[in-house]
C-alpha cells in the first residue's frame, strides 16, 4: 500500500512511502517509476489524469455522503452528473457496491424522484428522514451509516472511494485501512479535513475532476415520481 503526501496549493505526488506488506490488489508501485535523479523533476499530469489510473485498484466500493457532495457542488458551480460520476470514480474497476447516503423527506416528490432515478442506474441509496436541528432547519447526519458499511463489508472489497470531507470518518478510514483496504478520500480541498487526509491512501480534490463529472448544459433528467411512476 502506498501512502502519499500531498501539496497543500496542488492535488499532486511528492513522494511515497510502501508499507511493509501489501494487501492483496498489489496496486503498481510508485517507487518503479519515479526518476531518483535529484536534477530531474516528474513533469506535471495531465489536465485529464487520474490517480484512478495508477493502481490495479481490485474490487472497488464507492460511498458517497450526499450531503458533502451536494454542497461541494454548490461551491464548485456546477450540477453533477451522477452517471459521469459513478463512471469516473470506478474507472474500468470491478465495483462492488455504490452508496449514496443522504436526508429525505418523505413528502418531497421531487427528491423521491431523484432518489428511485440514483436507484435505477447503479446506486445503493441508504436514506435518513431529516430532523428538525436546534438551529431551526432540519439536517441529517449518516457518518454512523457510512462508517458501518465501510467496515463491515471491508473483506469484500480491496479499495474503498469515499466521497466525502468530514474529518468524524477518519477512524473509519483508518480502520478499514488496517484491515488491508486501500482508501481514496475524494472531496473539495479547501473544506476536507486534514485528518481526513492524513488517513488516506490519496486524495483527489474534486475541482480537479470537475470537468468529467458535471452535467451537460444541454441536458437532462428525467426523474419519475411516485405519484407519475407505473412502477
Amino acid at each position: 500500500m502506498i501512502i502519499t503526501n500531498f501539496s497543500k496549493q496542488r492535488n499532486e505526488f511528492k513522494e511515497s512511502k510502501v508499507l511493509k506488506a501489501k494487501p492483496h490488489w498489489q496496486g503498481q508501485n510508485l517507487n518503479d517509476t519515479a526518476v531518483k535523479g535529484k536534477d530531474t523533476k516528474m513533469p506535471d499530469p495531465a489536465p485529464d489524469s487520474s490517480i484512478f489510473n495508477s493502481f490495479n485498484r481490485g474490487r472497488v466500493a464507492i460511498f458517497i455522503d450526499g450531503l458533502s457532495l451536494f454542497h461541494t457542488a454548490l461551491q464548485l458551480g456546477i450540477e453533477i452528473d451522477y452517471v459521469k460520476l459513478l463512471c469516473r470514480l470506478t474507472n474500468g474497476s470491478r465495483l462492488l457496491r455504490a452508496f449514496f447516503y443522504t436526508g429525505v423527506e418523505l413528502s418531497n416528490e421531487k427528491q423521491q424522484g431523484f432518489l428511485l432515478w440514483m436507484r435505477r442506474n447503479g446506486y445503493r441509496v441508504v436514506a435518513k428522514e431529516l430532523v428538525m436541528a436546534a438551529e431551526n432547519f432540519k439536517k441529517s447526519n449518516l457518518n454512523v451509516e457510512i462508517a458501518v458499511d465501510m467496515i463491515t463489508l471491508a473483506p469484500y472489497y480491496d479499495t474503498a472511494v469515499l466521497v466525502s470531507g468530514d474529518g468524524d470518518l477518519a477512524y473509519a478510514v483508518n480502520a478499514v485501512s488496517r484491515m488491508g483496504v486501500r482508501v481514496e478520500v475524494v472531496s473539495l480541498q479547501t473544506t476536507t479535513s486534514e485528518s481526513l487526509i492524513d488517513v488516506a491512501d490519496c486524495f483527489i480534490d474534486l475541482d480537479s475532476i470537475k470537468a468529467h463529472i458535471q452535467k451537460d448544459s444541454h441536458l437532462g433528467y428525467s426523474y419519475r415520481t411516485p405519484s407519475n411512476s407505473n412502477l
